[in-house]
């Protein structure tokens, strides 16, 4: 295991498929993570309690899934200050378009990364990006994962 420790949240029980791959390239990188689900809408209150508190709990970043409103990576945003990575996830009568806009269209100081619809691989990714600019190991195993990836296709 790492140092790192990554938030990873979700708006609903369901969104967990779509969301586990984050955990899982997370821990291929021996980065622990702790997987929540709360939303924006219907718990924002506890929104805003666990990511104001993340930083102090140890955490270095937030994952933040949700689909058609998607309001939770930029609720998420607004109450820390640790890069919050959003993904959008499909579902819905626009299949994550609505979700992709949501997420994507944040107010000027109040930053939100947000990656493909249904991307969250690659915001696990971005996060081990973010965590190697500090950490030689780590960006080690991110270079060896490139080229595994680059192998494979």
């Amino acid at each position: 295991m790492t140092k790192f420790k990554v938030a990873i949240i979700m708006g609903s029980p369901n969104d967990r498929p779509k969301m586990e791959p984050a955990a899982e390239t997370l821990a291929g990188f021996g980065i622990e993570t702790e997987v929540h689900v709360m939303s924006a809408h219907r718990t924002p209150a506890r929104v805003a309690t666990f990511v104001g508190g993340a930083r102090e709990a140890g955490f270095a970043a937030v994952i933040a899934g949700a689909g058609m409103a998607a309001h939770l990576a930029g609720a998420a945003a607004a109450h820390t200050t640790l890069p919050v990575v959003g993904v959008p996830l499909s579902g819905g009568a626009l299949n994550g378009v609505d979700a992709l806009y949501a997420t994507v269209q944040m107010p000027k100081g109040i930053p939100v990364a947000t990656v493909a619809v249904d991307g969250s691989v690659n915001a696990a990714l971005l996060v081990v990006q973010m965590l190697a600019i500090s950490d030689e190991q780590l960006q080690a195993a991110l270079v060896a994962d490139r080229e595994q990836r680059a192998a494979v296709s």
